[in-house]
């Protein structure tokens, strides 16, 4: 068998057609095409002798590519990293919440640099605010759906369905979208339901989305690059255009995203609605029409699928994670934390303190203490996800934290301080007339992070509760 004729790279030349310039770091040639007549692609023309008069400068607004400085003010014209007119939907810190300096110290000494002493004040803190606390986690009642799916994608899916919120008429909007896995799923559960939106919402470019992969008639997949804080709901054109009912979803919305989100759909959507007084749309066509044509329409209320009573918000399913990356700024729970006594300094010990749930720490109270703290393990505490939402190892681990506690009370203060921020969006849901819960949604071997968020508007959850 004849050996294969040895490519371009190996005989130590440029492609045809490709740029001639050799990247050291990747031993090999440019792949980037070149313009006719040229030697090098426009990235390294000036590698060229031609055109070594000509000077290139990192672009100012993205030092990641190259400019001639002859045309940088035409570049900064069309360039891809250049600030873009902002949408209608954009309104400045619209879902941040107030901002109290007086309440934020000013330094706030790291979890590693405490005493003993300190660190159990606070622990008996928070004890005694979750002395009061109904543990609705433990509740048999709830979490039976994750005992039907193994998979997360699959139990959130079931609680929708489980609290009637699949359905005709309505608008899903995923918050931390991602890929928009999570819509996708419920695209196919709806089948063909009709005049179904999806929005996702993601403030980041995502690889490999699914949702343009829809192309039915009857759903509409729309992708908003935008910060929860600064998104308004009202001003999205397909929400302001038709009264769709919206229904807010969301698997693992890290921390502070989460209460972003439940003041956006709260606050933003339905606060508004009711400060502009629209009335529901079967209220309308009733004062609008003759008793006649109210029967007519009712008779074919099947076909058009009129509502009886709109609501701004139909429900939201929310999967929670990432405790300690939460703010006190954006934090819904304000009221809560201040009625049991507390304030911004035990929040940011306590949202810091919930890591200890999911850490994965294993070392005895023992070594804990044989190794010497460090102050720098507080510097970074973020707990990133893996592609299917298990956490991963913070850099608040068990050597840098006092060793009076073993493992087994570390994860369960950890989880004390979860379940009292939690509290603390049940209250701000109830008093904004809301009914919550907390549940297990999926098995703690398929992710650490297994509680699920859901809350119905109370008339909706009453009327449910008598039928």
């Amino acid at each position: 068998m004849a050996a294969p004729a040895p490519t371009p790279h190996a005989t130590g030349f440029p492609a045809e057609g490709r740029c001639g310039y050799y990247v050291a770091k990747k031993k090999r040639f440019c792949r980037m095409v070149v313009a006719a007549g040229k030697r090098f692609c426009g990235e390294h023309a000036g590698a060229a002798e031609e055109e070594n008069a000509r000077k290139r400068i990192l672009c100012p607004l993205d030092p990641k590519h190259t400019v001639y400085e002859d045309q940088l003010a035409k570049h900064l014209k069309k360039c891809n990293s250049r600030e873009k007119p902002k949408p209608d939907f954009f309104i400045q810190d619209i879902n941040a919440g107030l901002k109290d300096e007086t309440e934020i110290p000013e330094q706030i000494v790291p979890i590693s640099s405490l005493s003993e002493e300190q660190l159990e004040i606070l622990i008996k803190k928070l004890k005694k605010a979750s002395e009061a606390l109904h543990d609705a986690l433990n509740d048999p009642k709830n979490g039976d759906s994750a005992t039907k799916h193994l998979k997360q994608q699959a139990s959130i899916l079931g609680n929708i369905e489980k609290l009637k919120l699949l359905g005709p008429r309505r608008c899903f909007v995923e918050f931390g979208a991602g890929k928009g896995k999570l819509s996708h799923w419920v695209d196919i559960a709806l089948k063909d339901a009709e005049k179904v939106h999806f929005i996702l919402v993601e403030k980041v470019t995502t690889r490999f989305k699914v949702d343009g992969k829809h192309r039915k008639k009857n759903s509409v997949f729309e992708r908003l690059q935008i910060d929860i804080q600064h998104l308004c709901l009202n001003k999205i054109p397909v929400l302001s255009r038709e009264k769709l009912p919206v229904v807010g979803i969301g698997k693992h919305l890290c921390g502070v995203a989460t209460d972003l989100a439940l003041r956006c759909l709260v606050e933003t959507r339905g606060a508004s609605c009711e400060e502009r007084n629209e009335e529901p749309l079967a209220k309308r066509i009733k004062n609008d029409k003759t008793d006649k044509e109210i029967n007519t329409l009712a008779e074919e209320g099947s076909e058009k699928n009129v509502p009886e009573k709109w609501t701004p918000v139909a429900g939201i399913v929310i999967a929670l994670c990432c405790h300690h990356r939460c703010d006190w700024r954006h934090y819904v729970g304000k009221e809560y934390f201040r009625a049991l006594g507390l304030g911004a300094e035990e929040f940011h010990y306590f949202q810091r303190m919930s890591s200890w749930a999911t850490c994965g720490m294993q070392t005895t109270s023992v070594e804990a203490s044989a190794v010497p703290r460090s102050r720098e393990s507080e510097s970074d505490n973020s707990e990133d996800h893996d592609e299917d939402g298990g956490p991963r190892t913070p850099a608040t681990h068990a050597a840098s934290l006092p060793g009076f506690l073993n493992v087994e009370e570390k994860k369960k203060i950890g989880h004390l301080c979860k379940l009292l921020i939690d509290q603390g969006r049940i209250e701000y849901l109830q008093q904004k007339g809301f009914h919550p819960m907390l549940q297990y949604y999926t098995d703690p071997g398929v992710s650490l992070e297994n509680v699920l968020l859901t809350a119905l508007p109370t008339q909706s959850s009453s009327a449910e509760a008598t039928a």
